[in-house]
């Protein structure tokens, strides 16, 4: 069994079948047990089990930047 994939709300993903509009980017929306995830190509957002997209995943295009500790200095 592997580990899940870390996925948080702001990332864009890449699936291995297109959409029926042909886009297959989408932005992720939502996190928990189903994914919510928006179609960046006609705005169409659905909720998808976790292990569903992470079986469907091409590769992960771009992940927001991770938030600052409470006690981290900025840089």
């Amino acid at each position: 069994m592997t580990a899940p994939i870390p996925f948080r709300v702001g990332d864009r993903i890449e699936l291995r079948r297109p959409h029926p509009c042909g886009g297959r980017t989408w932005t992720v929306d939502r996190l928990g047990a189903d994914l919510g995830i928006r179609c960046e190509r006609c705005g169409h957002r659905v909720l998808v089990e976790r292990r569903r997209v992470e079986q469907r995943l091409a590769r992960v295009l771009e992940q927001p930047p991770e938030p600052a500790s409470p006690g981290e200095q900025p840089a």
